[in-house]
């Protein structure tokens, strides 16, 4: 059973949150699979009353939220699996600041877990259903990505570029194929807080073209990484600023459904946006931390027409053409004739 609960983004009080027009136009929902009842086999009886209550005595954060299908994507967000920087900074969080993890690689377990969730998206029918897979430009999130989400293993011969070339980044593992893939798109948005942490900057795009040649990174403006700064290290405002930015840029993508390889500090601070509106186990599960190689389905629905895809399920009816009055319009119809007499 999936159980759907849409909640606005409330409007944020600093004003560099506000600055985005849209920012309280959105909803975000969570798709559960697993809904627990007190008796599972026995269904639930519903009954049809007579009632006084109006529309104005419900309770909105109960409801059930409704919009049109073309004006929502589904999101499948992952966090990178466990990095050389994790384990390091999980024993002496100054390992942070040590240039070794310079663009931090995945380590042999954080292999295991990308092995893990490629097999989980398989079972469940997911591969198949990701047009697109956007991946913050990081060797970690690209590992991650192209791991979870790429084809088979590489051969020579075949007339398409691979994902990740054999051994990128101290893999140790074989080469990954672009075949029968959704397109990659590495998009500077959502990296992980910028400065002070060599393991957040990034190479050359040069260099990243070179392990990963399938991968898009045309939409990264600078060969180098200008964003980073040694001495300035981003606000957590300022992280979900540019993760609402991220989530607004979406709409110009055709995509219905898509994968989005990112990082914790990103997912937790854009997601804290959200759930202000909703139940507090709405709002917990949306806004605790990610763990390593973790995978969560969420629904984004524009309410301000920022997209412009045309609905492709909806059918206009009346076809052929006949008279289809319904009772309760003619009913009203009869009722404003009688009082105009």
């Amino acid at each position: 059973m999936t159980v759907s609960i849409f909640y606005n983004i409330p409007s944020p009080s600093s004003s560099s949150l506000s600055s985005f027009s849209c920012s309280s136009s959105r909803f975000l929902s969570i798709a559960s699979s697993s809904i627990p009842f007190s008796n599972p086999k026995k269904p639930i009886q519903l009954s049809l009353s007579h009632t006084s209550a109006s529309l104005s005595d419900m309770d909105v954060i109960s409801s059930p939220g409704l919009y049109p299908l073309h004006r929502c994507k589904t999101l499948h967000l992952v966090r990178h699996a466990q990095g050389v920087h994790n384990v390091e900074g999980e024993k002496d969080h100054a390992a942070y600041l040590s240039e070794s993890l310079f663009d931090a690689h995945l380590t042999p377990l954080g292999w295991q877990q990308v092995d893990h969730l490629r097999k989980h998206i398989h079972e469940t029918g997911l591969s198949k259903k990701i047009e697109l897979v956007i991946v913050s430009p990081l060797l970690r999130t690209m590992q991650t990505a192209v791991g979870v989400f790429g084809s088979e293993g590489y051969k020579d011969g075949i007339d398409v570029p691979p994902l990740m070339v054999e051994n990128a980044g101290e893999s140790n593992r074989p080469a990954i194929s672009s075949l029968n893939c959704p397109p990659f798109v590495a998009v500077e948005l959502c990296r992980e807080h910028l400065g002070v942490h060599p393991c957040d900057r990034r190479k050359s795009i040069s260099e990243y073209r070179l392990v990963f040649p399938a991968i898009d990174f045309s939409l990264i403006a600078s060969d180098e990484d200008n964003l980073w700064e040694a001495n300035s290290r981003e606000k957590n405002e300022e992280v979900a600023v540019r993760g609402i930015k991220f989530l607004n840029w979406l709409w110009t993508r055709k995509e219905r459904e898509i994968a989005i390889v990112t990082h914790s500090g990103f997912l937790y601070h854009t997601l804290s946006v959200f759930g202000n509106d909703c139940h507090p186990s709405v709002k917990s599960e949306i806004c605790t931390h990610f763990a390593n190689c973790e995978l969560r389905s969420v629904v984004i629905v524009d309410r301000s027409m920022m997209g412009s895809d045309p609905a492709t399920t909806n059918y206009p009816g009346k076809i052929p053409s006949g008279l289809d009055l319904p009772s309760d319009v003619a009913d009203e119809k009869l009722s404003n004739d009688g009082e105009g007499k």
